[in-house]
């Protein structure tokens, strides 16, 4: 399978929330690193897409502008569209990926946006007011991995 049909069964699987599909495109010491959750290893990459499926409210998802760097390199955008569970609230998270490929398979998946406007979205007024800071990022990513650890967890 070329970079190119695997980006494209992944992000054609987060669509339609399936993320065993999704998982399957991972290689088995994958790395997975956003603003949200921290650097994730291969375990804890599967078991996040399988918690974010799950979970999932009212989502939607677009893809596109695939650009191959080279054969090991892309980058994709992707805005993803769901309600955040925490506090209700519509979320449309625009993303750039950075993967990095072996032999078809995914080796390191970076996602990149801006988490001030993810959090303004996400929490309103105290996202608009703490959204910005260090502190802010860091209980951030510290309620995602214990969330994750639950799910893993059960």
């Amino acid at each position: 399978m070329t970079n190119e049909e695997t980006i494209n069964k992944f992000y054609t699987a987060f669509q339609k929330l399936d993320y065993a599909t999704m998982q399957s495109c991972y290689s088995d010491d994958a790395v997975f690193n956003d603003p949200a959750f921290g650097l994730l290893d291969a375990a804890e990459t599967r078991a996040m897409w399988e918690m974010l499926c799950k979970r999932a409210k009212d989502f939607s998802l677009v893809y596109g502008n695939i650009q191959l760097l080279d054969e090991e390199y892309t980058t994709t955008d992707w805005t993803a569209s769901y309600i955040f569970s925490k506090s209700g609230r519509r979320i449309v998270n625009k993303i750039t990926a950075h993967m990095k490929f072996k032999d078809g398979l995914i080796i390191e998946h970076t996602d990149a946006f801006d988490i001030y406007k993810w959090t303004r979205q996400a929490f309103g007024l105290s996202g608009l007011l703490f959204g910005w800071t260090s502190f802010m990022h860091k209980k951030i990513q510290k309620q995602a991995k214990e969330g994750l650890t639950k799910f893993m967890n059960s």
